[in-house]
């Protein structure tokens, strides 16, 4: 797909970062040089490289240059702790992790334990010199992509289960390649397009529709990592952003900044929301203060991720989630797996192209999910006479805070481990911006002593930070 772009559109930009501007045959070239490296190092078909990168250069080309040796980029969130890593790694059976040098000291804490992952590759940004930005620049720069099939995995992205345990969603050749189209076919954007990157490329959302989808069709990247929202209101009259796709908080904070009329935005052309619900009397707000449609998509990791999406040729129905994408198919169901009539409120799953291949080394997840080639998504929702869906409530135990997807149990093993605690409850509580926050609720053990800062301190330590509560009630005793 690259070699593809990097062809047709050769010289256009392809990543804006900061003053640095990076063409298609450069990031083709870079992510040659990159994967003839790999090979070198004895990764070839099949074998995990893992990604722990912020949205940078390095993080495209790596991302590609995987992909150029048939193998399979594992992206892993950069907040990871190297609690959390001696799980991702190693599960994921990652021979080499490239990350930034800032990063490295975490993984340097656990790499005797992961006999697998014998090389880093470290990267210290554009500007100083690093291991990362001598490999691209030496080359050699020819590419020998061996043969591959539409069912061979590309990507491993980690989602926490009910049972607390991150999970790698398997992700095909065939399920990015048809994802990448959807900003062409379902947003009718074009190589005149310049993107605005924000959400994280390693999170599945960040990747289809803030760097694969423009890539495909020629467009521009521009990439910001840390940012406040007079950073991307200056990014967006600076580079003439036409489009941002990102989760609710961004395009609220947008409605709610003060400082907003000082900037040009009239080069937007159309923002996309999904990683959370967006609250539905701010679509009609945004729109009407930045003359900007906005599209409203729906998706899960397992499904790589996008599965309805709002229409520009179509009505927008208040609270909706839109129709299915092409390819997919979309069913609600009750407790049997039958369908239920419109209108009624029952399991969304979801059969098509974007399905996942399963979770890694594990079948029995892989079968609990899908079940007759159709992804039960653990989401409740009813669809309408004309195919609009609703989403309506959660199955399983979870809380979406910021666009993140935070399973309690995982954090409930954690504080059950401090020697205070004896029992824990995780639960959302309802927030404007970020949709839910992550609370605690903690019944100490007889005699013991521990306040909130200290458990916080705690799950620092074992945890990434969207995943440690904001608050910490103690209590009692826990009801079901």
């Amino acid at each position: 797909m690259l070699s593809e772009s990097a062809d047709r559109y050769a010289g256009r930009v392809a990543v804006i970062n900061g003053e640095q501007r990076i063409t298609y045959q450069e990031l083709n070239r870079a992510a040659c040089a990159l994967g003839n490296h790999l090979r070198s190092l004895g990764l070839g078909k099949g074998d995990k490289a893992a990604l722990m990168l912020p949205n940078c250069p390095e993080f495209i080309i790596a991302y590609f240059a995987v992909q150029k040796i048939g193998g399979v980029a594992v992206t892993l969130n950069v907040q990871s702790t190297p609690y959390e890593l001696r799980h991702l790694l190693g599960n994921s059976d990652s021979k080499c992790l490239i990350t930034q040098g800032a990063l490295a000291k975490r993984f340097a804490e656990i790499r005797g334990e992961l006999p697998l992952c014998r090389h880093m590759i470290a990267t210290n940004g554009p500007e100083e010199e690093s291991p990362f930005r001598e490999i691209v620049a030496q080359g050699p720069f020819t590419e020998e992509v061996p043969e591959m099939a539409g069912d061979d995995p590309a990507v491993m992205i980690y989602t926490a289960g009910l049972t607390g345990k991150p999970l790698g969603a398997v992700l095909t050749q065939r399920n990015l390649l048809t994802q990448s189209m959807l900003l062409r076919t379902i947003a009718q954007r074009t190589e005149e397009d310049i993107g605005l990157a924000i959400i994280p490329l390693f999170h599945s959302f960040g990747a289809v529709a803030n760097m694969l989808a423009l890539l495909r069709i020629g467009a521009g990247v521009v990439l910001m990592d840390r940012f406040t929202l007079d950073g991307i209101f200056g990014a967006i009259e600076k580079e003439k952003v036409t489009y941002i796709a990102a989760v609710p908080r961004l395009f609220l904070g947008m409605v709610f900044h003060a400082g907003a009329e000082k900037y040009r935005t009239d080069s937007l052309k159309i923002c996309v929301t999904g990683g959370a619900a967006m609250p539905p009397d701010f679509i009609p707000v945004f729109e009407k203060r930045f003359g900007v449609r906005i599209m409203e998509g729906y998706g899960l990791t397992e499904a790589s991720p996008a599965s309805s999406f709002s229409r520009l040729d179509l009505p927008q129905k208040r609270g909706s989630i839109g129709v299915p994408i092409p390819g997919v198919s979309v069913m609600i169901v009750d407790e049997t797996g039958r369908e239920v009539p419109r209108g009624t409120v029952g399991e969304l799953i979801i059969k098509g192209e974007n399905v996942m291949k399963g979770y890694y080394k594990d079948e029995e997840a892989t079968a609990h999910v899908i079940r007759g080639g159709w992804l039960h998504t653990s989401d409740l929702g009813r669809m309408d006479e004309e195919g609009y869906i609703f989403l309506t409530g959660r199955k399983k135990r979870m809380i979406i805070t910021s666009g993140f997807n935070v399973y309690p149990r995982e954090i409930e093993i954690v504080l059950g481990m401090h020697p205070a605690v004896r029992e824990a409850r995780i639960v959302g509580k309802e927030d404007l911006l970020r949709g839910e926050i992550v609370k605690g609720l903690v019944v100490k053990r007889s005699g013991a002593e521990v306040e909130e800062k200290e458990l916080l301190r705690y799950c620092r330590t074992y945890l990434s930070s969207y995943k440690v509560p904001r608050e910490i009630e103690f209590v009692e005793t826990i009801g079901e």
